[in-house]
């Protein structure tokens, strides 16, 4: 069910035909040559008219030029008759979502029935290694071709569009995944799986696998065989018998460990399970890639997610769409096993509000549109809720929830929210990281709970790699604590505020503030009329209570799939302490070099870090990247005493640790475009050495020590908190930073005087 996006189809069976070789699969990322070929139809194509290919926004097929026969992505056209063509690409030159746009026009003479314009995309004639392949995969890889026969700039679709499936590569990781916490006795699954160097699921992994589990799993076998196409391999009813911690190794046919799994803490007996959830992704239908059901799929079977939604722009969800996406829904929601909500992306203009994510525990639920701009039929143009404020007063009553998002546009709650829907906060996606989104929540006097989730574009629900485009970070994944894996439950949840969000990581996180006097516990946030329910000793993430207390007890328990760089105990937006698992004494030649932050809040986000580090009076022995994503963006040594990159941040943080020969000798030289320093390395310590930009929102650089090794993948510990001035509530919570650059955030305890 795709949306045409109002192209025309006028005598759309006689403006000709296309045809595209080869048409065998290409693998993702990969470079390849294309030859399409038109065929002009009954009208031919008049003077100045002419044709346009259209890849999809979501695509990151490398960029046409026009200008290097020998560089990357070149493309040419001619046309038989010896016409005379002008090419150009505009990233946004046609109707969203099919965005990109070669555009080639007739620029002196016409085409009559039966003569051809071949383009040659990625043309290798001249010394071009071809077009670089979009970077994740998709079975139907269209190059959509638009013809203005009449040169009117009226372009018609051609009733059938050529194509090229796109494959993933061979696998070079591997997951294994658990649930992040069960009761002993409990059944689970492990899901595994191998992604090539672009995050796609890989059908090339093959052979003999060996498990070895750190504690007795009942149901696990000793190894497992996998046959070439399969895309992720599931076992089930697994369980153990006693409390521990699981972490399950996996070893390929050589011996070697392939990848080690996300701790699994099991516990004699647990009020609340965590349900793992991307609750924010779009399909082909909108702006995404895939089809819908192709995309609760993949969230199901190859993110081996809990729960997810579908959350696309609403003004790209056609009726017929949004039928089909309740259907959808409804099918695959299955108790216990996979939790689908329905819902949309409100996509209001910034200046309206920003977006919104609606969640509606039942299907057939109206939805109310920002605005029908790509949504051709009108019939229901008055449910239409044009502002955010309009949103909210349009969801009075209705059995959903709702959270703000930063996408393209973002999610303005100092103008319009709501705290009867609005529970939590989106502050990260693929789009970046935005912790100013919940300091502007704090500023308010919002009591929210913290979100994650992808907005995933390229098909990978609960996995979402950012590939190679503008999108600046791995999706975020959100971890809700509930009583059972029901749409209620995870409703309870949510509305409670029961959950944390990580940057794309599954640990086990647990937090809670104990009482030396009783504290009032609320059944809902008094500013809605929540009333005391209970007097407790003890609260969890995303509680609001009353305490009499100056000073309260925080308790902190993580478990990770990566060693701990740091806890940050936070009351607000103010670090109460920074908690490392080493001390000083431990450091050595390790040192963590980082650029983060953003230019701004709205799309233009992206800040530039290209640049270098030179050390004078030492080398770099080896150096390993964090957080770079994106493959055309990467760290290199040019030689043994300097270091290049090109990256870019987008909110979120990216960089390098590098191994120094010696300690302490020598003079490290920053120069980017933000930031420019020269320091001693003996400067260099435990505490972040902050170059700031003098711009920009947390946009900086961050230099630090670490152990040459740690291996601290478990945190526990409790402070003692000295609470706020009396005037002002207390919202205490934890952001935890793991070494691979993943970050975990839980859901404030909000404790009023």
């Amino acid at each position: 069910m795709r949306n045409n996006a109002f192209h025309s189809t006028y005598l759309n069976d006689r403006v000709g035909h296309a045809t595209v070789t080869p048409t065998h699969p290409v693998e993702a990322g990969a470079f390849a040559s294309f030859t399409l070929t038109y065929t002009a139809g009954y009208f031919g194509i008049d003077d100045t008219g002419g044709l346009k290919i259209v890849h999809r926004f979501a695509s990151d097929m490398g960029k046409p030029q026009f200008d290097n026969p020998a560089g990357w992505n070149y493309v040419t056209a001619e046309a038989s008759n010896g016409a005379v063509l002008e090419l150009r690409y505009d990233q946004k030159g046609n109707i969203r979502p099919w965005d990109k746009t070669i555009a080639i026009r007739v620029q002196r003479g016409f085409l009559r029935e039966g003569d051809t314009i071949t383009v040659r995309i990625g043309d290798t004639r001249q010394g071009s290694p071809g077009i670089r392949v979009q970077t994740f995969t998709e079975p139907t890889f269209e190059f959509k071709v638009l013809v203005d026969a009449f040169a009117t700039y009226n372009f018609v679709e051609l009733p059938i569009q050529p194509s090229v499936p796109v494959e993933a590569g061979p696998p070079v990781l591997y997951k294994a995944v658990l649930p992040t916490q069960r009761r002993a006795g409990e059944t689970f699954a492990l899901g595994f799986k191998g992604e090539d160097k672009w995050g796609n699921p890989s059908h090339r992994v093959q052979g003999r696998f060996t498990l070895e589990p750190s504690l007795p799993v009942v149901g696990l076998p000793s190894d497992i065989h996998i046959e070439a196409g399969s895309l992720a391999t599931r076992i089930e009813s697994l369980s153990v018998r006693e409390p521990g911690e699981l972490r399950i190794a996996v070893r390929d046919a050589d011996g070697r460990i392939v990848c080690t799994s996300n701790p699994l803490r099991i516990a004699a007996a647990v009020e609340l399970l965590p349900f793992w959830a991307d609750l924010h992704g779009q399909s082909e239908e909108t702006i995404g890639t895939n089809s819908a059901r192709e995309l609760i799929e993949f969230a199901r079977d190859r993110a081996f997610l809990d729960a997810m939604s579908h959350q696309g722009n609403d003004f790209q969800i056609t009726t017929p769409f949004w039928e089909e996406l309740n259907r959808l829904t409804a099918e695959y929601n299955r108790d216990g096993e996979f939790i689908v909500f329905p819902g949309y992306e409100w996509s209001g203009n910034t200046g309206l509000g920003g977006d919104r994510n609606v969640m509606f525990r039942d299907e057939g639920r109206q939805i109310h549109r920002s605005h029908h701009a790509l949504v051709e039929d009108m019939s229901d143009v008055a449910t239409d809720a044009n502002s955010a404020a309009d949103l909210f007063k349009a969801l009075e009553g209705e059995n959903c929830v709702v959270f703000a998002h930063i996408g393209g546009r973002y999610a303005d709650i100092r103008q319009a929210h709501d705290a009867k829907i609005e529970r939590s906060i989106e502050i990260h996606s693929d789009w970046g990281t935005f912790e100013w989104l919940l300091e502007d929540a704090f500023e308010q006097g919002y009591r929210v709970g913290i979100l994650a989730n992808s907005d995933g574009h390229k098909g990978r629900h609960g996995a979402s790699h950012p590939g190679a485009s503008l999108f600046g970070a791995y999706g975020g994944l959100s971890c809700l604590l509930a009583r059972e894996l029901t749409r209620d439950a995870l409703f309870e949840a949510l509305r409670k505020r029961h959950h944390y969000a990580t940057t794309g990581c599954r640990a086990h996180v647990d937090v809670r503030v104990k009482f030396e006097q009783p504290a009032e516990l609320f059944d809902d946030d008094p500013q809605l009329g929540g009333r005391v329910c209970d007097t407790v000793t003890s609260a969890r993430m995303g509680d609001i209570l009353r305490s009499k207390d100056d000073a309260v007890t925080f308790d902190v328990d993580v478990a990770a799939g990566a060693p701990i760089e740091r806890i940050e105990l936070r009351n607000r937006m103010r670090v109460l302490e920074t908690w490392r698992p080493y001390a000083a004494a431990d450091l050595g030649r390790r040192i963590r070099i980082l650029w983060e932050g953003s230019e701004y809040r709205g799309r233009g986000r992206q800040s530039v870090w290209d640049g270098s580090a030179t050390l004078a009076g030492n080398a770099f022995e080896r150096f390993s990247q964090i957080n770079m994503w994106n493959l055309d963006k990467q760290v290199r040594q040019i030689e043994a005493g300097k270091l290049a990159w090109t990256a870019l941040t987008t909110g979120g943080f990216g960089g390098a640790d590098v191994m120094l020969a010696n300690a302490n000798a020598g003079t490290l030289t920053i120069d980017t475009p933000l930031v420019k320093a020269r320091m001693p390395v003996e400067s260099i310590g435990l505490e972040d050495t902050v170059l700031d930009s003098g711009g920009g929102i947390a946009r900086r650089m961050r230099l630090f020590r670490l152990p040459e090794n740690n291996d601290a993948h478990n945190a526990k510990f409790s402070r003692r908190i000295e609470r706020g001035v009396a005037d002002t509530e207390d919202a205490l919570y934890v952001c935890v930073t793991l070494e691979d650059g993943h970050r975990i955030w839980s859901s404030p305890v909000y404790l009023m005087r």
